[in-house]
């Protein structure tokens, strides 16, 4: 039986640099360094979820327009945080576990202070 998508999905989150869970508004938010948020748990049985477990991440507005526009039926504009830029992905038997650790990863960066990126690629931080 393969394993629930929270515990998958927080396998990858807390697989990248300096990143941990920590709940807040009754569902685990995954943070990297300083507190800032890259990704939120939406279970289906909230009404972040509305019926199917899915993962809101910080993107950013352009790279959220094309997955829309690429995948309706994977992705969506997630409410309160989807103006902003966030992506929702939809967890399911169809999840892509690969491409969605992309966009972790990307999401991490948008949220991860520049010196920690700079760490991790080796080049040095400009201007943080």
């Amino acid at each position: 039986m393969p394993a629930a998508p929270l515990t998958r999905l927080r396998k990858l989150c807390l697989a990248l640099p300096e990143s941990y869970e920590q709940e807040a508004w009754g569902t685990p938010t995954f943070r990297v360094k300083k507190g800032k948020i890259f990704a939120m748990y939406a279970s289906a049985t909230t009404h972040a979820g509305a019926g199917r477990h899915a993962v809101w991440i910080h993107t950013l507005p352009a790279n959220q327009e094309v997955m829309l526009r690429a995948k309706p039926s994977r992705f969506f504009s997630p409410p309160y945080v989807g103006k902003g830029g966030w992506i929702g992905v939809v967890l399911d038997g169809k999840t892509d576990w690969k491409e969605l650790a992309a966009l972790l990863r990307d999401g991490w960066a948008l949220s991860a202070p520049k010196r920690l990126i700079a760490s991790e690629s080796g080049r040095p931080a400009r201007g943080g």
